[in-house]
C-alpha cells in the first residue's frame, strides 16, 4: 500500500510539472489585444491613392467597427476618394481621420439627400406614450424614461414662423426641443417655450453618456454644378448623436462654377445635444441667384455649418478658409429650433438663427460681413467680440424681427463693413410694420444692456449725426396715430456705459424717434 501511494504521488507531481511547463511554453496574448486596436480602412480594401473610389471600403470598415465596438483610424498618408454613390457611412465609434485627405466628388450624385458620414447613436429613438399636451415652462413630464433624452415635439395644427418677403411661405408646424431626465424632469436650461394644446408627434432621442470623438481629417468637396435652385445637398458629416466632440477637422471647397445647388451644411447637427466643434477650419460657399417663392430673384447660398432641433451646441476656436468679409460668399452658419448656441473664439462670416434660438452666446470672436442675424427668446450675450457687418445685430425681418428676452453687449467693437463702405452705423436693425401675422406675437428685446462698446464710424456720409441704437424698423410709423394690426412690443429699457465712437459723435436712440419714444434710455457715464 505504501509503494502504491508513493507511485500515485510521483505521477501527480509529474502531471503538475508538465502542466506548468506547458503554460510557460504557450503563447501569451499581446498587451494590445486585437479588440483594442483601431480598425483601418486599408484592412477593408481602401487604396487611398486619391483616384480609386474608397467609399464602399470606408463604409465596411465603420460597419465592422460599430459591430465590435472598436475605434477607427485613417492612414495619415492616404487620400481617400469618395464618389457619388447613394451611400452613407455610419459612425458609432470614435474616429481619428488624422492627417488623411478625403476628396468628396459631388459632380455626379445618385442621391443628393445622402450624407457622406453620419455620426449615430446605438440607442434607438422612441415615442413616449401618454403625453397629450404641454404648457410653456412646464417643469416635468408625466413619464419615466430609460435615460436622459432630447425630446422633439410638434403640433401640425399650429403654424409658426410664417415667413414674409421674397421667400414667403405659410409657416411651419409648431416645434420645440428640450432635454428630459429619466424621472421626467425638464432641464430648466432647455425650458419648453410653447403651449401645446395637442401633440401631433413626440420623439425621444436617448443621450449617450460617453463622448464620441471625431478627430482631424482634411476634406475637400468638389462642388456640384447643378442648376441654381433650392435643391439642398446633404453631402457632409451629419451628427445625429448627443455628446460628440469634433476637433481639428478642415473642410475646403473647389470647383464652384457659374451655377450650383445649395448645401445644407458640411457639419450638420440635428436632434441631439452637447455637441462641441473645436479648432476646425470650414469654408464659406459661393452665393448664387435664383427665383424665390414670391416669383422674384433672390440671393441663395449654402451653409458649411447647420444646426437644427438641437440644444447645447458650441463652436470653439473655429475659422474659415476664405475672407469673412468677402461678399461673394454666403454666411457660413444657419440654424433652426435650437437652444443654447455658443460661438467662442471663432472667426466666421455669420451667426444666424432662422426659426428661433433660445439663448445664444457669442464671445471672444470676430464676425464678418453677414454678422449676427437672429430671432428668438431668452438672452443674447455678446462679449469681447468684433462685428464687421453693416448692422451689429440684425433681427431677421422675414420672421418679424422678434426677440422675447434681453440683449447684453460687453466690451465689443462694432466696425461697420470693416470700414470699406460708407454707412450710417446702427446697432440693432430689423423691420416690422405690424401688418403681417408671423404666427406669434413679435417682441423687441425687453431690455438692452451695453457695457463697453467701441463704434468705429470712420466711413460715414457728410450729414452723419452719429450712430443709432435702433434702426428705422417701420418707416410708416411717423405719428402716434399709426395702428398695427399685429402688435410689435417695443423695448422698455436701454442701459449704456462705456460707449465711444471714432467720430466723437454721441450715440442716438433711433432713426425713428416716434416709434421708440417710449424707450427708457439710461447712460451711466454720459458717453
Amino acid at each position: 500500500m505504501k509503494t502504491l501511494s508513493y507511485k500515485v504521488m510521483l505521477l501527480a507531481w509529474v502531471f503538475v510539472f508538465q502542466a506548468s511547463m506547458h503554460c510557460l511554453a504557450a503563447p501569451q496574448p499581446p498587451q494590445d489585444d486585437v479588440v483594442t486596436k483601431p480598425v483601418r480602412y486599408a484592412d477593408f480594401g481602401a487604396v487611398g491613392d486619391g483616384k480609386t473610389d474608397d467609399f464602399a471600403a470606408i463604409a465596411k470598415a465603420h460597419a465592422y467597427a460599430n459591430k465590435h465596438g472598436r475605434s477607427v483610424e485613417a492612414d495619415d498618408k492616404a487620400t481617400y476618394y469618395i464618389g457619388g454613390a447613394a451611400k452613407t457611412v455610419a459612425i458609432q465609434t470614435s474616429t481619428d481621420f488624422g492627417k488623411a485627405r478625403f476628396v468628396i466628388d459631388d459632380r455626379e450624385l445618385e442621391d443628393i439627400t445622402k450624407s457622406v458620414f453620419e455620426v449615430q447613436s446605438a440607442n434607438v429613438a422612441f415615442r413616449p406614450k401618454g403625453i397629450a399636451s404641454l404648457t410653456k415652462g412646464q417643469p416635468r413630464l408625466d413619464v419615466t424614461l430609460p435615460s436622459a433624452c432630447v425630446v422633439v415635439v410638434t403640433d401640425d395644427s399650429v403654424r409658426r414662423f410664417i415667413r414674409r418677403g421674397l421667400n414667403v411661405n405659410s409657416g411651419k408646424p409648431q416645434t420645440d426641443v428640450f432635454i428630459v431626465g429619466p424621472s421626467g424632469k425638464v432641464d430648466p436650461d432647455t425650458a419648453i417655450i410653447w403651449d401645446f394644446k395637442q401633440i401631433t408627434d413626440i420623439v425621444a432621442y436617448p443621450i449617450d453618456t460617453e463622448q464620441l470623438t471625431i478627430t482631424g481629417g482634411h476634406f475637400t468637396t468638389i462642388a456640384n454644378q447643378a442648376s441654381s435652385e433650392y435643391n439642398y445637398h446633404e453631402r457632409g458629416i451629419a451628427i445625429r448623436r448627443s455628446n460628440v466632440l469634433v476637433t481639428g477637422l478642415e473642410h475646403h471647397v473647389t470647383g464652384e462654377g457659374e451655377t450650383g445647388a445649395p448645401y445644407r451644411g458640411f457639419i450638420n447637427i440635428m436632434r441631439c445635444s452637447n455637441v462641441t466643434v473645436r479648432d476646425c477650419v470650414l469654408t464659406g460657399r459661393k452665393t448664387y441667384r435664383t427665383i424665390g417663392r414670391a416669383g422674384k430673384p433672390v440671393s441663395m447660398g449654402s451653409y458649411d455649418i447647420n444646426v437644427n432641433r438641437a440644444v447645447n451646441i458650441s463652436f470653439i476656436n473655429c475659422t474659415q478658409t476664405n475672407d469673412i468679409n468677402d461678399r461673394r460668399y454666403w454666411g457660413i452658419m444657419g440654424s433652426n429650433y435650437c437652444k443654447n448656441l455658443v460661438f467662442d473664439g471663432c472667426t466666421l462670416s455669420r451667426f444666424d438663427a432662422h426659426m428661433g434660438v433660445a439663448n445664444a452666446t457669442i464671445r471672444n470672436s470676430t464676425l464678418g460681413h453677414m454678422g449676427i442675424n437672429a430671432i428668438g427668446t431668452g438672452t443674447l450675450l455678446i462679449e469681447n467680440t468684433t462685428i464687421q457687418s453693416r448692422r451689429m445685430i440684425n433681427l431677421r425681418p422675414d420672421y418679424g424681427s422678434t426677440w422675447q428676452g434681453r440683449f447684453i453687449i460687453r466690451n465689443c467693437i462694432f466696425k461697420p463693413y470693416n470700414g470699406t463702405r460708407q454707412v450710417r452705423p446702427v446697432l440693432i436693425a430689423g423691420s416690422n410694420d405690424g401688418k403681417h401675422d408671423f404666427g406669434y406675437t413679435c417682441y423687441m428685446p425687453e431690455s438692452i444692456k451695453i457695457e463697453g462698446l467701441r463704434i468705429e464710424d470712420t466711413n460715414v456720409p457728410g450729414d452723419y449725426e452719429g450712430p443709432a441704437i435702433f434702426g428705422d424698423f417701420n418707416h410708416r410709423f411717423v405719428d402716434e396715430d399709426y395702428e398695427e394690426d399685429f402688435s410689435y412690443i417695443k423695448t422698455k429699457r436701454v442701459r449704456l456705459s462705456g460707449v465711444t465712437t471714432s467720430s466723437g459723435k454721441p450715440i442716438r436712440l433711433s432713426e425713428n424717434e416716434v416709434m421708440f419714444r417710449g424707450v427708457q434710455l439710461e447712460q451711466i457715464d454720459g458717453d
